[in-house]
């Protein structure tokens, strides 16, 4: 939701408050005090107006918006919610009692000087009738609040499902290429006639890795050890063109069981790599590294490239993957590109958990 609709509806809020405000201080003033002029009449209703039902609502109000429905009624912390709206609700009721009590002469106030017991009654009555006020407020914020995080969410999902749709859809035409299934076709077909249970393996690979994009993609998240076999195997696939063992380096580094991670989160990163590192014959040409600490996850994806080979961003761009990475971890990821010397270097930091 833009901001400007935000504010919009805060201001639409406050202004019915104080008109419904200023109708009930109205008929109040018109139907009272007749014996003070019209001067004193108006300043004190606009005390009135200010600390008795601006002031605590106010406070009530954006603590509530700011503090209690973030913090703890959107985590479903209702008991501490409820407390929250009643002690912001009761204390700043005092705050503004004692303002007006105190620190701003009117006539109904000083007349409690002599009431005593009275007094006493009536300052109660009147902080927990401003407490009340205060608590309506209070309400009004958690639903416009709530209101307006549900607006939110329910557009990021969208965003997030469209994007999700075109990454889908990019990543098929990317990695399903016609070219890379034929190569891999005619490789396994060569490789047939040398080694037919190798030539097996391959086309099993090869099978999977078509299951994966077709069904395990469709969730939101996957284990990560079932997203580093699928590199594995897409690995070993494409290294059936080069007969140099040594050309990619492929490390995991910790435990990545019972992990969860989106799916297609790496690939497209080894896929730019071996598209772009062109000479096979040089050793550790791309190197791939998969870190899982406690607090989170790390790829870094390293290729080296011919310096005269214009990189470009053929498949999946690097833009799309960005915008992906800050729908599904926002805030909860870095990503820093580094492309000097040759060697074209991607780190990617995913929070854990």
């Amino acid at each position: 939701m833009r901001k400007s609709i935000i504010i919009i509806l805060h201001t639409a809020f406050w202004l019915c408050y104080l008109l419904l405000i200023g109708i009930i201080l109205s008929v109040y003033y018109r139907s009272s005090n007749h014996d003070i002029d019209q001067t004193s009449r108006l300043l004190n209703a606009f005390k009135s107006l200010f600390l008795f039902a601006l002031f605590p609502s106010f406070i009530t109000f954006y603590l509530s918006y700011f503090i209690v429905f973030p913090k703890y009624l959107q985590q479903k912390k209702y008991f501490i919610s409820i407390l929250l709206g009643i002690l912001f609700s009761f204390t700043s009721s005092v705050i503004a009692y004692i303002l007006l009590r105190f620190f701003i002469e009117s006539g109904y106030m000083v007349d409690m000087d002599n009431e005593g017991v009275n007094g006493r009654s009536t300052a109660i009555r009147v902080i927990l009738f401003m407490s009340f006020i205060a608590s309506i407020s209070c309400i009004a914020s958690l639903i416009l609040k709530g209101f307006i995080t549900w607006v939110i969410e329910i557009k990021l999902k969208e965003e997030l499902k469209q994007k999700n749709h075109e990454i889908e859809m990019t990543l098929i035409k990317s990695q399903l290429d016609p070219h890379f299934l034929f190569n891999t076709l005619n490789n396994i077909d060569v490789l047939i006639l040398k080694d037919a249970n190798e030539a097996s393996n391959y086309l099993i690979k090869l099978s999977d890795i078509l299951r994966f994009m077709l069904y395990e993609t469709k969730t939101d998240l996957i284990l990560l050890i079932k997203e580093i076999e699928y590199i594995e195997k897409y690995i070993e696939l494409q290294k059936i063109r080069t007969s140099n063992s040594n050309y990619l380096s492929f490390q995991i580094i910790g435990n990545p069981s019972n992990i969860l991670i989106a799916p297609m989160i790496f690939i497209p990163f080894i896929e730019n790599a071996f598209k772009h590192s062109t000479n096979k014959k040089i050793d550790n040409a791309i190197d791939v590294q998969i870190t899982i600490n406690k607090n989170n996850i790390e790829f870094i994806c390293k290729n080296k490239y011919d310096s005269n080979q214009k990189i470009n961003n053929n498949g999946l761009g690097n833009n799309l993957i960005q915008k992906r990475l800050n729908l599904i971890y926002p805030e909860k990821h870095t990503l820093e590109i580094e492309n000097k010397a040759n060697l074209y270097t991607v780190n990617l930091k995913i929070n854990n958990g």
